[in-house]
């Protein structure tokens, strides 16, 4: 029965994957004498969380109830008041808690707190789905940096466009619509300077039903970006440059993007030093979505967490370009492990994804 209900709490979290940023996505289930007597997840930063919802629609009922919480309950004051105080004020007698909050102001204390109160606290039911559905969040926490997924349509020999950069289309209308829903769920969409003057792209979402659009981001050394780009009508854009450029700043700015110096030793932008500061802008989970160039730096820098491939049943031949620009290996041991997560038909076209394996 406890699977059952924090399997009915974990989808409830689900409904949160587009808005909850920079919060965790959480569900409650409030249950008594085996019936459901409130439930709740969290559906945006500064809103109620799923505890303090569950409880509201359970009144009285909560009483001596068990709740399932798919993230250990906050103990702290941040927007909004700690939701172990509301457990205990309420009367809970038992929290089931699928993973304990890797986020320092709370780590434990939610959980110690509860048991303090007297209430039996168990934790680790479905674990795994609890934290894969907060990967960016618990990416962020733990290592100050977001999740890096990294989107890339290729033919089936591994190609991305022919040799002349004609790619429209590779795959097809249902791999690209499936990847809006990928764009929704991510905090920043991140791409490089040669996309955009390439393309010209918006990278926003489109026909899903979403209140936030994320954050574009825009990997741009000398500040090529121009002021016209289309990416720029509706706000919203950061771009990372290395090059000070006083003029093409203000004229950036004036059209919308923010623009942000972070330069490396070679005068380009500083890679890990950018995910850093996504993290501190926010971000929990970014979706990559560029050429070889960006994809192979991000990959040869340890950086990309998690390849999200759409691939079509086509061959593109030898001279077509490449997914990443990794450079020659000389050896095995220095090549790119992956481990494979999910492999599904989209379409006429496989949606293969797989993480990267650091060491």
């Amino acid at each position: 029965m406890d699977s059952r209900w924090m399997a009915q709490a974990l989808r409830l979290a689900e409904l949160g994957l587009y808005g909850t940023s920079p919060n965790p996505r959480v569900g409650c289930v409030l249950v008594a004498d085996g019936q459901c007597v409130g439930s709740g997840w969290h559906r945006r930063a500064g809103e109620p969380h799923a505890e303090v919802l569950a409880l509201r629609e359970a009144g009285d009922a909560a009483r001596n109830a068990t709740a399932y919480v798919t993230l250990e309950p906050c103990s702290h004051h941040g927007r909004t008041p700690p939701c172990a105080d509301a457990l205990i004020a309420a009367g809970i007698a038992r929290v089931v808690v699928a993973v304990q909050d890797p986020n320092p102001a709370v780590a434990g204390a939610g959980i110690a707190k509860l048991r303090a109160a007297g209430i039996a606290v168990d934790i680790g039911l479905m674990e795994a789905g609890a934290t894969e559905l907060n990967r960016g969040f618990f990416a962020r926490m733990s290592r100050g940096t977001p999740w890096l997924r990294s989107k890339i349509a290729i033919s089936l020999d591994g190609r991305t466009a022919l040799a002349n950069g004609a790619s429209k289309w590779i795959t097809g209308a249902a791999a690209r619509q499936d990847v809006q829903h990928w764009r929704a769920r991510s905090c920043a969409v991140l791409t490089g300077i040669g996309t955009v003057l390439a393309d010209d792209a918006r990278l926003n979402v489109r026909d899903i039903g979403t209140e936030r659009q994320p954050l574009r981001v825009v990997l741009d050394s000398r500040l090529r970006m121009p002021a016209t780009a289309r990416m720029l009508e509706e706000g919203n854009v950061l771009i990372y440059a290395a090059q000070r450029d006083p003029e093409k700043i203000a004229s950036l700015e004036k059209a919308g993007a923010t623009v942000h110096m972070l330069a490396d030793e070679r005068n380009q932008v500083d890679l890990p030093a950018m995910l850093r500061d996504l993290a501190q802008r926010g971000c929990n989970e970014v979706l990559l979505e560029a050429g070889r160039t960006l994809n192979g730096a991000m990959l040869r820098a340890g950086l990309v967490d998690e390849l999200l491939l759409y691939v079509a049943p086509q061959l593109l031949g030898d001279s077509a370009r490449g997914m990443a620009q990794l450079g020659e290996l000389t050896a095995l041991d220095q090549r790119i492990e992956l481990k494979w997560q999910d492999v599904r038909q989209v379409g006429n076209d496989l949606r293969i994804t797989v993480k990267v394996e650091h060491v």
